[in-house]
Formats: C-alpha cells, structure tokens, sequence
C-alpha cells in the first residue's frame, strides 16, 4: 500500500502541477513500477521509505547485466527514482536525511545521436510525395510542409484543434511541454497547403482537431509518425526520417540561413539555449565550405604561376667550416 500511494501522490499531484504531459506521466510511472517489481523480489518486499542507497546501486547493476539496458535508459531510470525520492520529500512524505539518491553518484552520460539531416532537394522529394487527388493526400501534404516549416513537435501537431490555426493572421497555436504555449508564424507556402487541406477537409467546429484520420478522429502522435515515414519511403529517401527529424533539419537550415540561435530557441520552445544547442551541429561539408569561402585564397599571390618551366634548387644548409689545427 505504501508503494501504491506514493506512486499515485507522486504521478497524479505533483506530476500533474509541474505540468508534464500524459505520455510523460506514464513514462514515470512505468520506471517506478518497474522498480517496484524488482524490490519486491529482490530487496524483500521493502517499503519505498526503507530503500538506501545501496538498494538502488544494486538496481543500477540490474539494468545493465541481466536486462542489457544502455547508459539512456539506465540515466532514464535514475533520473525517474531522484525525481520521485525528492518529490517524496517536498510533500513531506520523507524527511530528507532518508532520501537514498541524495548523494547518489552522477552516471556518465549518454552521447546524444542526432538525426541526420535532409538536404533541400530530399526536403523537396519529401514534400511532394504525398497525392494531391484526395483529402488524406492533402492532409500528408500539408503536415509535412507544417512540421518542415514550424519545427513542432509531432505531439504539437497532434493536439492542434480548429481555433488553433489562424491563417488570417498567418500563425499556428502551439501548447508545448510542460503546458507551455507559444505562436509560430506560417510562411505562405504552408498558408497555403493549409488553406487547401481545410476546404477538402470541410468546415469544423473551434475545438474539433486539425489533422483528422480515416475515420474522422484526431491524428495520434503515433500515427504522425507513420504519415511521416511512410512519406519518406515513398520519395525514396536513403535514410529513414522522423517529425523529430524534420524538427532539426528545420533549426539547422535556419542556422545556415543565418538565424540567429535566440530566435531559433524560441520557435523551437525550448527553456534553455544549451537544449537548443543539440540540434544545430555543424557538418564536415559546412566547415569545407567556410574553408574555401576564406580570403586568403584570393590575397595570397601563389609563386608557382610566376616560374612555368623553371626548376628551383633546394636550400640545402652549408655545412660547418672545419677548424685548422695548429702546427
């Protein structure tokens, strides 16, 4: 019982007040049930006040030789059991002197695979591989071309209700994590894949969804991804391609372009500018373009033009005068 109220306190209060989402929520409350099992056959069926820091080494250790789970999902479960111990003892369900990750050592952490980014001709394919002789069609088209040219997440789009989009006004309304919302502008090449994909869709009431399915219900996070794959395989692209894909190749196409990082960071939602930071990566063939973009390729006057023809001989360095002995 002990277990089962502090899991309901932690996900259902103080989850629910910092404003995580629902997906995030069940995440959390996974790790915990997982962690639960474990104790219960492992750590003698201990109540969560009773854990010590050790119980959670051990479980550490777990997670990396019998489930084979890498340093993400192992920081994951880490970062899951800190939160609630110290969740626990905000509410005042555990003094702090028995909080076991209170000083529980930092893991290593783990290196962040970026997406591969799409060039503007795959971008191209992409985009138009959708069909535009019926309405799912226009609705492919029209997500895409919105995710390319907004960088929202794939649950953004998902939640976008009727009165969210304003193409009058040219922006989208979007309610991010943790509840947060913010505006991003449209441009008129996504005004208009919007315009064209509503009129087939037919008229909706303010709170009904945007993006609809086959049988007329919202679009799931999920099902964006699909749309979003399947469209990638139909453009032939090499490499599989996610939302979270296009999200980046949208940040660092704007980084080429120029954009400054404070105002990607704000279109992409982000608190921290260090979070923003992750997507934009600078590519060996950025740097080799930087390189030949360089002025001293056209300040230095090169010699070899100058001597066609000519053999120069090598400065060979004299060797030492020997000294004269005395008679």
């Amino acid at each position: 019982m002990r277990w089962t109220h502090w899991i309901a306190l932690y996900t259902q209060t103080y989850c629910t007040a910092r404003g995580l989402c629902p997906a995030t929520i069940a995440v959390y409350a996974q790790a915990l049930e997982q962690f639960r099992a474990w104790v219960r056959f492992r750590a003698a069926d201990v109540g969560p006040e009773a854990i010590r820091t050790r119980d959670v080494l051990a479980y550490v250790e777990h997670l990396r030789r019998e489930r084979g789970n890498g340093d993400s999902a192992v920081n994951r479960h880490v970062v899951v059991l800190r939160s609630f111990y110290r969740a626990m003892v905000a509410i005042g369900e555990l003094e702090p002197a028995g909080n076991p990750l209170a000083h529980f050592p930092t893991l290593k952490a783990p290196r962040r695979k970026l997406p591969r980014v799409l060039s503007e001709p795959e971008v191209r394919r992409l985009l138009e591989a959708p069909e535009s002789d019926s309405v799912l069609g226009l609705r492919d088209r029209a997500l895409l071309q919105l995710l390319y040219g907004t960088g929202m997440r794939a649950s953004e789009a998902a939640s976008l209700c009727e009165r969210d989009v304003d193409l009058a006004e040219a922006s989208v309304r979007v309610c991010g994590k943790g509840g947060h919302e913010r505006t991003l502008p449209l441009n008129a090449a996504v005004i208009r894949s919007l315009q064209t994909y509503r009129q087939a869709r037919g008229p909706a009431t303010p709170m009904a969804p945007f993006f609809v399915s086959r049988r007329r219900r919202a679009m799931t996070r999920g099902g964006i991804y699909e749309r979003v794959c399947t469209g990638a395989r139909r453009a032939r692209l090499a490499a599989p391609v996610s939302p979270h894909g296009l999200r980046h190749t949208f940040a660092t196409h704007l980084v080429r372009a120029g954009v400054g990082l404070v105002t990607i960071r704000d279109l992409l939602g982000h608190r921290q500018i260090s979070s923003t930071q992750l997507y934009l990566h600078v590519t060996a063939q950025d740097l080799r373009e930087a390189a030949d973009r360089h002025p001293i390729a056209r300040l230095v006057t090169l010699v070899a033009p100058l001597l066609p023809d000519v053999r120069l001989p090598f400065q060979r360095v004299p060797p030492p005068q020997r000294r004269a002995r005395p008679a």
